[in-house]
């Protein structure tokens, strides 16, 4: 049937209006305010989005209004005021208690204070800022209204990855900003609606000088591992970033340690911050076992193929330049351990490749440079081995921070040479620590033949060889072990 043209409702007729009315209204389960395309009732539970769609997600399984589901994840940070959507995302994780971090940082974020966090890495600060960020945030606005600086691409897609598991139960869109692949991806995510961004510092001003990152609406501002932001010459552009937001932000800043340009920072952008000092030395290493040996040139290579063969989990081996780490890989490789080498030189391609890799379990040995020490946060990984010293006792403490990540116990083995002796001590005297150490006396006769097997890994031992200091869990390994570790 035709319709005329007198008939149609026109652009400013009241059926028109009422068709593009929002009604402002309170979400009955997260408090949040929200909109409605209609007048609600004062008997009538109102919901936003992401409450909305989780709600669903819990009738589809089974679960009426999402109650049983509600009680079921009410063991998940019992103690604080939490979304459902957030108990629920965070119940995945394989989350239930708060790290110390965790427990100072969310309420005060919940309740709009700014905050300095001084806190290792692997001490749960992701979540500490992603829950209360991704809970404040507005699904129904189309407009960036968190950002996340962070100093390394491979922190960026990390950090990202935590907070998009947050996000999608809130229906928020993640966007991650960072150099070394194509620009144009982002510019178009950028330019549809991004709620949420976690970008590098000169990424990210980049995109506010094309005009593609919109500032003007940022509710919250976070800047992460923000001393590495200053070791990587990062100062400038992270003060044109800042200038760029709001001034009535909310403004959240982690740090390992507070330098000078840190607290200077703090004491500019910050507006009356909550302090949490998690770890305020760096000689703090909670549930990590240090074990120093001691040994000759040329037993290094037998010492590490020890512990590689007897390994029953990943193992991230530290080197000291790009140039020495290329070179231990292609030699283990070559002697058939299944390793790669990630090193500063690596295309940004191959670099998440080789992270690839490693994270899912297909080659459990990385061999890599003090890139990999700040910034990657790897899960599940039982022994760190410094091949080479580091040059400080900063570096050291984060190349140890790759293991006992979120209060799991790990496992940091060092290698010290004559040559190592001088920088050692400076290492213990910056920690305020003096570690044990313990001669190694493995032979260096060993022969350079491929490993044929994991089983043949595993069972390969020569009389006199030192046994590694590793937890045993039978009583014949067990004493195995001691008679090995007390030559």
């Amino acid at each position: 049937m035709m319709v005329s043209d007198a008939s149609r409702p026109r652009a400013n007729s009241p059926v028109t209006n009422r068709r593009r009315e929002a009604h402002p209204a309170v979400c009955a389960t997260c408090d949040a305010p929200t909109t409605i395309p209609f007048i609600p009732r004062a008997d009538q539970d109102i919901y936003c989005l992401g409450c909305r769609t989780f709600r669903k997600q819990q009738n589809v399984r089974g679960e009426p209004n999402g109650d049983r589901g509600q009680a079921r994840h009410g063991d998940v940070f019992p103690e604080m005021t939490l979304m459902p959507t957030t108990r629920a995302a965070v119940a995945e994780m394989g989350i239930k208690e708060p790290t110390p971090i965790q427990e100072a940082t969310i309420p005060a974020l919940q309740a709009g204070r700014d905050v300095i966090g001084q806190a290792r890495t692997g001490s749960g600060k992701t979540l500490a800022f992603a829950i209360p960020m991704i809970e404040r945030c507005e699904p129904s606005r189309r407009s960036l209204q968190a950002l996340v600086l962070v100093p390394t691409r491979e922190l960026a897609i990390q950090v990202a990855g935590v907070v998009k598991e947050l996000a999608k139960r809130r229906s928020l869109t993640v966007t991650v900003a960072y150099g070394g692949h194509s620009f144009e991806p982002e510019r178009r995510a950028l330019r549809s609606g991004a709620q949420i961004v976690i970008g590098t510092p000169g990424r990210t001003l980049d995109h506010i000088r094309r005009g593609n990152l919109v500032a003007k609406d940022i509710r919250m501002f976070v800047l992460d591992e923000a001393d590495e932001m200053l070791d990587r010459g990062l100062a400038l552009d992270v003060e044109a970033i800042l200038a760029a937001t709001p001034r009535e932000r909310q403004t959240v800043l982690f740090s390992a340690t507070i330098p000078d340009w840190v607290a200077t920072t703090a004491s500019k952008h910050l507006r009356d911050p909550q302090t949490v000092a998690v770890d305020e030395g760096m000689n703090t290493f909670p549930e990590i076992e240090h074990i120093v040996y001691e040994m000759d040139k040329a037993s290094k290579m037998d010492a590490l193929r020890t512990f590689l063969d007897r390994r029953d989990g990943p193992i991230l081996v530290f080197g000291r330049t790009k140039h020495g780490v290329e070179k231990l890989a292609g030699h283990l490789v070559g002697l058939g351990y299944p390793v790669d080498a990630i090193q500063g030189n690596l295309r940004q391609n191959a670099r998440e490749r080789v992270m690839e890799r490693f994270r899912s379990g297909k080659v459990p040995i990385l061999v890599a440079t003090n890139v990999a020490a700040r910034g990657l946060d790897f899960q599940g990984i039982d022994q760190v081995i410094n091949f080479d010293l580091p040059d400080s006792g900063q570096l050291f403490t984060h190349r140890a921070g790759r293991t006992g990540r979120m209060g799991r116990q790990g496992e940091a083995i060092t290698f010290i040479t004559g040559d190592d002796f001088k920088k050692w001590r400076e290492i213990e005297r910056t920690l305020g620590r003096r570690f044990p150490r313990q001669r190694w006396s493995g032979g260096s006769n060993r022969s350079e033949q491929p490993v044929q097997s994991e089983r043949s890994q595993t069972l390969r031992e020569r009389p006199g060889r030192a046994r590694p200091h590793r937890p045993v869990r039978d009583d014949a390994r067990r004493a195995e072990g001691s008679r090995g570790a007390g030559r």
